[in-house]
């Protein structure tokens, strides 16, 4: 089974034991989290979307609060000695998908 969730505006396909990273969430490691804005689920052919989905949840416990590796951004006009470098560092939330159902 899986199902199509929505989560810090990017949409994810996930399965029960995934690991995946996503935009941070204001949550301890270890502690449970549901989505609940699930987009479609399917298993097989069968496929669910709309209100025939409308109670169904996606639980997730959180393995991990990090930062992901430094993104060095430069810019450069050339003949006119200009340079100039900035980054940044995203931080991510790595979550095990649990159960997937009503």
């Amino acid at each position: 089974m899986y199902a199509i969730i929505r989560t810090g505006g990017k949409q994810y396909r996930v399965q029960e034991g995934d690991l995946l990273r996503i935009e941070k969430l204001e949550a301890e490691v270890g502690q449970e989290v549901v989505f609940d804005d699930v987009l479609l689920v399917g298993e097989g052919d069968a496929i669910k979307v709309g209100s025939d989905i409308a109670e169904n949840s996606v639980k997730a416990v959180i393995t991990e609060q990090a930062r992901d590796k430094k993104i060095v951004v430069f810019k450069k006009r050339r003949r006119k000695n200009y340079r100039l470098t900035k980054g940044h560092r995203q931080s991510f939330t790595a979550v095990k998908i649990g159960a997937i159902g009503g």
